[in-house]
């Protein structure tokens, strides 16, 4: 088993950052190792979680001996792998987080905020989860999500096909509307959530009753899902590496 005892610089802060990452992925095989840009797409995760100089530790839950071997490499811990029941295609992401909080610290004594850093959002930055951080304690909210607006794909005219190509739309209250009098509506993505430890353990979910919502910009939020997904990360990091981010 890869263990290691993180970086010494690392604050003692009562903060946990828990890195969920699987080793098996249907849509992209081994997607949390594959190099982007010349790297494996979890570097860019813990990288940007050590450097916010937030946590107090940087913890990867893996089922993987080589994802655990590259995140220690990296200076994040690894201090036990993952549970099989865990790691299947339909547990919550946010129930391997909660076992991580339990397990390091089953008395709940040593840490009083749980950070969820997804690897497959990796143009997310330190001064991304520094801010977000900001705005989570002056909300006071039990939990917060990343999100982001949606563009030009506007969700309120979204629409449903039958099989003779028919269509209707979802939200037909708003047919007669304007794109500019309609609320203003976000997409979460995974590249930053915040709760508190308590109330992650009590309810093993971030998505909890008033949580709220710190907007990232669509150029760093994007969660890599599908081929299409990372070749949009593939130009967006390679822009941000020549210094030409948008």
């Amino acid at each position: 088993m890869a263990s290691s005892n993180g970086p010494e610089q690392l604050p003692d802060s009562g903060i946990l950052g828990v890195i969920p990452a699987r080793g098996d992925s249907k849509r992209i095989p081994r997607k949390n190792i594959r190099n982007l840009c010349g790297r494996p797409l979890i570097v860019y995760t813990i990288e940007a979680a050590i450097r916010s100089g937030l946590m107090a530790r940087v913890v990867v839950s893996t089922d993987s001996e080589e994802i655990a071997r590259i995140a220690v490499q990296c200076g994040a811990e690894v201090p036990f792998l993952r549970e099989a029941s865990l790691a299947d295609d339909h547990t919550p992401v946010s129930a391997a987080t909660a076992d991580v909080l339990q397990r390091i610290d089953p008395e709940a004594s040593r840490f009083h905020t749980v950070a969820q850093l997804l690897p497959n959002c990796p143009l997310r930055n330190a001064d991304d989860i520094r801010a977000s951080h900001d705005q989570f304690v002056a909300t006071e909210a039990e939990a917060q999500l990343s999100v982001t607006r949606y563009g030009w794909l506007n969700p309120w005219w979204a629409m449903q096909r039958d099989q003779g190509f028919r269509l209707e739309l979802l939200f037909g209250h708003v047919r007669d509307k304007r794109s500019q009098d309609l609320p203003e509506v976000f997409c979460p993505t995974g590249a930053i959530w915040w709760a508190r430890a308590e109330a992650l353990r009590r309810h093993g979910t971030f998505h909890l009753p008033g949580y709220c919502g710190w907007e990232i910009p669509w150029q760093r939020a994007v969660d890599i899902d599908t081929e299409d997904d990372w070749r949009l990360a593939e130009l967006l990091m390679r822009a941000r590496l020549s210094g030409e981010e948008p």
